[in-house]
């Protein structure tokens, strides 16, 4: 993989993971959900689904 792709995918994770991860907290809000640990989980959860939406977005836009 070429390495400017990397820069791209770090700048892109910044922004769609801190979003994910708002959503899923927010969703796990609305559902009640109350505790610390769960809603860190959530948020846990968001950054890891984030990371490969971001390569592949990244990826889409170099046109690989």
């Amino acid at each position: 993989m070429r390495a400017p792709l990397w820069k791209i995918v770090a700048t892109f994770y910044g922004i769609i993971g801190s979003t994910v991860a708002s959503v899923l907290v927010v969703i796990a809000l609305v559902n009640g959900v109350s505790g610390l640990w769960p809603l860190l989980g959530a948020a846990a959860l968001g950054f890891a689904i984030g990371l490969p939406v971001s390569y592949y977005v990244a990826r889409a836009m170099a046109g690989d």
